[in-house]
């Protein structure tokens, strides 16, 4: 394969420089109509550019030219027997991997911390879902992986599930034991789906961890615009193997995507598959360097530490998480100090830490003037909530079911062992505290009122304040 070679992107260009009439979508016409306001923010390249399925674009749904041989390039740089194009973000395609697997009723392991997307697919494909308990840490209040054990465990009590579905790695950079998992997975005659929004840049260098196609996964999504150079929304569905029908998940697919996929989207796709082909080692392993120097330098600053996964986890080195509740104040005070103040952006704040992606785009520059905005972080008073366990909700009901069944609006305090209508969570990272179907308990309404206190965000509650809840009838 000629991995230099830009399909998508080559025909864009050609596309984008055509003087022909335009009398087809979208409305602005290569700028023409563009506001000028907006106009000047993007520049008129990127309107130019901007087109519909042209028929030198090829069309998503049924890729015969320049999609087709892009996602072939795809597939041979990321090492899957197929890989499909995403421009409606890895939500899209984790939402087709269930309903590619899953009929209604079906079974399908997978663990609680897992994005909402995946409650999405449980939602709309009527499967069950069977939670697994994650490894957590209750000091620092963060959940890791599941373990293989875990896994073993519930294929015994369940040996009708349909598919396990695994977050790999979790947003905090942990990787679980996806190797054991895999074969766990095919032994019982199943396949391994796989999130891994945030490690497309696994493959490109030794010293991160193993990906997941690597290490067997029948499917994986990940989001080629969180740790490598595609533009915001743009991610890619790898599959390999037989256990996965291909033409379901196609069909799948175009319930989930547009019929008008944006082409910069597609054609940055393109553009980071190529640059992952020709220099993934290296930016790699430069983006490694950045980030020990980075972990080093802050395990230096009095009353920081730096996140470190226990064994048997892998762990991504990129990922940077700071625990900030020594200082005695909040990791969203702290962000809003670092980001207002400061001049440095986190990815994720949370009660008790920031997390930081150094990605293939960071410079040194970044590195000193996060280490720096970190030692000027003041002290304070706040003291994290002790808490003790993390136990697995009661499910009552399918989230479907519950999705479609009546509700009713009652005050927070009265929702206690009710069953949620609402899908609630802190975002980022985007993981749910209450599912739909899910009892309510006084931790869950603890854990949601801390993150409002501190300052957090909290999306999916129809009352932003959390004095009042949906619960089913």
């Amino acid at each position: 394969m000629q991995f230099d070679r830009l399909p998508l992107l080559e025909i864009l260009a050609e596309c984008a420089e055509s003087q022909n009439a335009a009398f087809h979508t979208p409305g602005h016409k290569r700028g023409q109509g563009s506001f000028k306001a907006f106009q000047q923010l993007v520049g008129d390249r990127t309107l130019q550019a901007d087109l519909p399925e042209l028929p030198e674009l090829d069309n998503l749904f049924a890729p015969q030219g320049a999609i087709a041989q892009a996602q072939t390039l795809a597939a041979q740089t990321f090492g899957a027997g197929q890989t499909w194009f995403l421009a409606n973000g890895s939500t899209a395609g984790i939402i087709a991997a269930i309903l590619a697997t899953c009929n209604p009723g079906d079974k399908i392991l997978l663990p609680r911390n897992v994005h909402q997307s995946a409650i999405s697919g449980l939602i709309l494909s009527g499967a069950m879902p069977i939670f697994l308990q994650p490894e957590y840490d209750a000091n620092l209040d963060i959940a890791h992986s599941v373990t293989p054990e875990t896994v073993a465990i519930a294929l015994q009590t369940h040996p009708d599930a349909k598919a396990i579905l695994i977050v790999y790695p979790t947003y905090y950079g942990v990787c679980a034991e996806i190797q054991a998992i895999a074969d766990l997975a095919h032994a019982a005659g199943i396949p391994l789906l796989v999130d891994e929004a945030h490690g497309a840049h696994f493959a490109f260098h030794p010293d991160l961890p193993i990906a997941a196609l690597s290490a067997g996964a029948d499917l994986t999504v990940q989001s080629t615009h969180k740790t490598l150079s595609a533009l915001t929304q743009a991610s890619m569905l790898h599959v390999q193997g037989e256990r996965i029908d291909r033409d379901r998940i196609a069909r799948s697919m175009q319930l989930v995507q547009s019929t008008s996929p944006n082409y910069l989207l597609l054609a940055s796709l393109d553009a980071a598959r190529a640059q992952m082909a020709i220099e993934g080692k290296e930016l790699m392993a430069r983006t490694l360097e950045l980030a020990d120097q980075a972990r080093s330098s802050i395990a230096e600053i009095p009353n920081l530490s730096v996140f470190q996964p226990p064994e048997p986890f892998q762990f991504d080195r990129t990922r940077l998480t700071v625990t900030v509740s020594q200082l005695g104040i909040d990791g969203f005070t702290a962000d809003e100090i670092l980001h207002q103040n400061l001049g440095v952006t986190a990815e994720l704040p949370s009660l008790q830490h920031l997390t930081f992606i150094i990605s293939l785009g960071n410079t040194e520059t970044d590195i000193d003037r996060l280490v720096q905005a970190l030692k000027q972080l003041p002290s304070g008073s706040f003291s994290p909530m002790q808490i003790s366990e993390f136990d697995l909700p009661e499910t009552v009901m399918s989230p479907r079911e519950a999705f479609f069944a009546g509700s009713e609006t009652v005050e927070t305090h009265l929702a206690i062992d009710l069953v949620s209508a609402e899908l609630i969570c802190p975002y980022p990272p985007g993981i749910p505290v209450l599912l739909p179907g899910e009892r309510i308990t006084k931790g869950a309404i603890a854990s949601l009122k801390a993150v409002l206190a501190a300052g957090g965000f909290i999306s999916g509650c129809s009352d932003s304040s959390l004095n009042t809840l949906k619960v089913l009838r």
